[in-house]
């Protein structure tokens, strides 16, 4: 179900462009209502319930906060905070949208009871992994999940790699997804919520992802139920969920394969990583569990013999130094999808 959100302000010009813009853009998340007259604001109260409020000033000094279950108070620099009961958040009137969304969504999260979720999706889940590093996992990665925005898709994509390279191809401004690992930990919240909070959009390629860690070890303390809760709800929240993953084929690693519905599992020309790909074929118990749903991609111009998977993917050797050109440049290959 979506949000139920009451915006209650006496500035019409601002209480329009806000409902508009969050109807245009947001309204996956939220069901938005407005009051603009003080005089009408109990009325609006009484008639339905609202999981979170956006009150100025001069509507919260008069609204029953315990009508709604998480009343803000919507302000500006260059008013007073009035003194209200409780403790009442705020949230900065004058600033992008995008990031009034973000903070409003992570406050719902830390009130995991009585506020409601957000509209569940079934996402597809691609696991990206190889069991060499330095084959092109991340630029498979992210030419998939272009590629598929192309098609029309909504596409989250989650590095579960041990050292992030999320910098190389987007912008790091915003909150790091260390906070969905604290939240993983203490169990107390929407995990669904912050994760929407947390997410960005990459304005060129349109590819949602997360910013990076903040520490080494903020990703390798997560459990395999910790990997396995993650991955469930990234995938409520998107049409394809996209993971990449370090190259070490440990229990969280397993996890992600069997949770999949579908590994590119990538190779390059070099002899060593023809070597540890046969290896994992021949030897490791589990690519007999998911050789059904495994795609082989041979990047760099490299050549396979019998690859023991249906489907083999050729990707051509892109010469450039900006990691961002090789995989758009790589996103117009046939995925087979």
């Amino acid at each position: 179900m979506k949000i139920q959100l009451l915006i209650a302000a006496s500035d019409c010009d601002y209480t329009d462009h806000l409902s508009n813009i969050l109807a245009e853009y947001h309204a996956d998340v939220f069901d938005v209502s407005v009051c603009s007259a003080p005089e009408h604001l109990h009325e609006h109260l009484a008639a339905r319930k609202f999981d979170v409020a956006l009150f100025d000033v001069s509507a919260i000094e008069n609204a029953d906060l315990q009508s709604v279950h998480l009343p803000l108070l919507l302000w500006s620099d260059e008013e007073v905070i009035p003194l209200l009961p409780g403790e009442i958040k705020t949230v900065r009137k004058y600033q992008r949208i995008s990031s009034m969304v973000s903070s409003v969504l992570e406050l719902c999260a830390k009130e995991q009871t009585n506020v409601r979720g957000l509209e569940s999706k079934k996402a597809q889940i691609t696991a990206v992994w190889s069991p060499v590093g330095g084959v092109g996992k991340t630029t498979v990665a992210l030419a998939y999940a272009s590629n598929r925005v192309a098609c029309g898709k909504q596409v989250l994509y989650l590095d579960l790699e041990s050292f992030s390279s999320v910098h190389a191809y987007f912008g790091e401004a915003g909150r790091s997804i260390s906070a969905v690992f604290e939240l993983l930990e203490t169990g107390e919240g929407n995990i669904k919520m912050l994760i929407r909070s947390i997410m960005k959009q990459d304005s060129e390629s349109e590819i949602s992802y997360f910013c990076r860690p903040e520490n080494f070890d903020d990703m390798n303390i997560l459990t395999i139920e910790n990997i396995a809760v993650l991955v469930e709800a990234c995938g409520g929240l998107t049409d394809e969920l996209v993971i990449d993953m370090s190259c070490v084929c440990d229990e969280r690693t397993r996890k992600v394969l069997e949770l999949a519905d579908r590994i590119l599992l990538v190779t390059d020309p070099a002899q060593t990583a023809q070597i540890k790909l046969s290896q994992f074929v021949s030897q490791h118990s589990i690519f007999q569990r998911v050789k059904g749903k495994t795609t082989l991609v041979a990047n760099r111009g490299a050549t396979v013999g019998d690859p023991l998977v249906n489907e083999v993917i050729y990707f051509p050797f892109v010469q450039s130094s900006d990691a961002a050109t090789v995989y758009k440049t790589l996103s117009g290959i046939d995925f087979g999808v």
